[in-house]
């Protein structure tokens, strides 16, 4: 399995392939650069990113791919969706501590 760098920063075009593409579960964070919470939710995922390999840890800035922000009906940020062979499975919104995401995607890796 490929080591996760981080959380990679990617666009509408690649989120499908992303989603669909054998990942058996990925988090997507959607975020905006101007949003304070989601600045300081940034590094509590690119550390869950390094430590939790089984899982597909990607950001999307709904600024920039606001087709993508209203297909997942985001309207609060941060918000972050985890998706299970390609289906949304849960959703996180607001701030959240490295424990809780942790223990809602442990939930789904059983």
């Amino acid at each position: 399995m490929e080591k996760n760098e981080s959380a990679l920063e990617i666009t509408d075009k690649e989120f499908d392939e992303i989603i669909a593409n054998g990942h058996k579960l990925v988090l997507v964070d959607f975020f905006a650069e101007w949003c304070m919470p989601c600045l300081m939710l940034s590094p509590v995922i690119e550390e869950l990113a390094e430590e939790i390999k089984e899982v597909k840890f990607v950001k999307v800035n709904v600024d920039d791919n606001k087709i993508l922000a209203g297909k997942y009906g985001i309207s609060s940020i941060p918000c972050m969706i985890l998706f299970k062979d390609g289906k949304e499975v849960d959703r996180l919104i607001g701030n959240q501590t490295a424990e809780d995401i942790e223990s809602k995607i442990r939930g789904y890796l059983g």
